[in-house]
């Protein structure tokens, strides 16, 4: 392995240590905003879709069954389908139209 690898492992393990670390440092008590607390309810669940969306549109080569794919999915938890149908019914829709 070369010796760049090595400072740039450091470099992402030093990042990550202070992300975590610093609202631990800085934060001494329980936060007591009711907006800061809702605000930090909601980080996972948004990173994780930033994370996630734009894959679906690229993962499977063609905009057209990703954009099928998400539309049956958006249709179905509306509907209040369970996950295992949106996600299975969704990827169906996706390789059908892939056919095509």
């Amino acid at each position: 392995m070369s010796k760049n690898f090595f400072i740039y492992l450091a470099a992402m393990a030093g990042v990550t240590y202070l992300i975590r670390m610093v609202p631990f440092t800085l934060v001494r008590g329980k936060i007591k905003s009711v907006y800061i607390q809702s605000f930090l309810y909601y980080v996972p669940y948004a990173v994780l879709g930033a994370m996630t969306f734009p894959y679906i549109f690229y993962s499977t080569g063609s905009l057209l069954t990703g954009v099928l794919g998400s539309a049956v999915a958006f249709l179905l938890s509306f509907r209040r389908c369970s996950l295992l149908t949106v996600a299975g019914v969704s990827a169906l829709v996706a390789f059908v139209t892939g056919l095509f």
